[in-house]
């Protein structure tokens, strides 16, 4: 049996850029970018092609949170139905965040030519698989809604269906020829690697420690160094860490795992996903899936795997699969790995402007790859023409989500306990 070990798939099998180099002493830039994730690097492309100058610091590596440890999804618009989004921001407001999200794949699979990432990009769409008939419903909603707003989605029923998921489990799925797959560490550290060539500079393992107002800029404090810029990016998200910001008020964290198999390949395997759709089902308490181009079967859900032993997460993992893909046999997993996810009660982003020339986003609600890529660039045109048009939404007052941690908890413990629900095979 091979052995199971906690390690992220895509930070195995991708190369590093460049060593880590460490902010010391004091420097200077126009922005100062904080956090070298999708957001962060995007800000700074885009404002480097603007002739500015920008500072990158990242208390780990790039890539290390959200932008590199997430499903690896380019998925259009949020988690919620686009006329959801209109009520909760109003016509105005939530049609142009449905457009900018809806537009955001293109701007992902962009980026990738024309920085030449090599990142397992695909852009054959994705598939929301409905499992049973409340499922259904869903999907017919949701695609009337997008069809409504010219966008190209397909509900695919009977044997199409059965053919493009590889399974008879799922009643109908809907394809979103938009949307498409990326290998995320892959993508944030070709994204690293295009900002140094322009001239960019990252620090990592260079944790903020204090952000200070110094006349019309701001000072930024890590460890051994300090950033003076005129105006700073916020762009954390999940992993936002200390006390020198007030940003995690604005978010509850959770938690999403993921298993990886052993590359797998045959008759067999070629009938799971057969057309390259990484897919997600309808379930409250979702299972993620897709291949990877070494032919690896990867199975994610919401919640935590970094603190279950090896054999509930074997169990858990069989049980998804021998569901959907019972031709499959006795697959071997090699590997799993947990990531970190800022949510709202509403599903929907927050973006903040605290003071002039501070800006940050945060509430991606695990839509990082796309949401990220466009706010960055997004943050950074305001950050140059201070225009509120620039940006998909208006910014918000940093209300504070109430008890947060107990949220959490809540969250947390009912996915474990779906999940020992699976493995007992009580639910599904």
């Amino acid at each position: 049996m091979t052995k199971l070990r906690q390690e992220c798939l895509w930070e195995h099998i991708t190369p590093a850029v460049s060593a880590a180099v460490v902010l010391s002493g004091e420097t200077r830039a126009d922005v100062c970018i904080i956090g070298a994730g999708i957001t962060g690097l995007c800000a700074a492309l885009h404002l480097l092609e603007n002739g500015k100058s920008v500072v990158l610091v990242e208390a780990h590596e790039v890539g290390h949170g959200g932008s590199g440890r997430n499903v690896g999804l380019v998925n259009a618009g949020t988690w919620v139905a686009p006329d959801d989004v209109d009520t909760v921001l109003g016509h105005q407001h939530g049609e142009r965040l449905n457009q900018v999200l809806g537009g955001a794949p293109a701007e992902v699979f962009a980026q990738i030519k024309r920085y030449g990432i090599d990142c397992q990009a695909h852009n054959q769409g994705t598939l929301h698989m409905a499992h049973n008939s409340k499922g259904v419903a869903d999907l017919q909603s949701r695609h009337a809604q997008w069809s409504r707003r010219g966008a190209n989605l397909e509900l695919l029923t009977g044997a199409r269906c059965e053919e493009y998921c590889g399974t008879d489990k799922v009643e109908a799925a809907l394809l979103d020829h938009r949307a498409g797959t990326i290998n995320p560490m892959a993508y944030s550290r070709g994204l690293a690697a295009a900002v140094e060539r322009l001239g960019g500079r990252i620090f990592s393992r260079s944790a903020v420690q204090q952000l200070q107002r110094e006349g019309f800029g701001w000072r930024v404090v890590t460890p051994a160094g300090q950033v003076v810029a005129d105006k700073v990016i916020i762009s954390t998200g999940a992993y936002t860490e200390g006390e020198w910001t007030d940003l995690q008020r604005s978010f509850f964290r959770g938690y999403y795992c993921q298993v990886a198999s052993v590359p797998l390949s045959g008759a067999a395997a070629d009938t799971v996903l057969p057309h390259g759709q990484g897919s997600w089902d309808t379930r409250t308490v979702l299972s993620s899936i897709r291949r990877d181009d070494q032919g690896r079967l990867l199975l994610g859900s919401l919640g935590r795997l970094d603190n279950k032993p090896a054999a509930f997460i074997r169990s858990w993992a069989d049980r998804i699969q021998r569901h959907y893909f019972p031709q499959l046999g006795k697959v071997e997993w090699e590997m799993h790995w947990t990531g970190c996810i800022d949510f709202t009660p509403d599903h929907l982003m927050r973006l903040f402007e605290p003071a002039a020339g501070l800006v940050s986003v945060s509430g991606y609600n695990g839509r990082g790859n796309t949401t990220g890529t466009v706010l960055g660039r997004a943050l950074a045109q305001f950050l140059l023409n201070d225009d509120p048009a620039d940006l998909p939404m208006p910014f918000s007052a940093n209300k504070p989500v109430r008890a947060a941690s107990l949220r959490t908890l809540m969250y947390e413990t009912g996915f474990s306990l779906y999940h020992a629900g699976q493995c007992l095979r009580v639910v599904l």
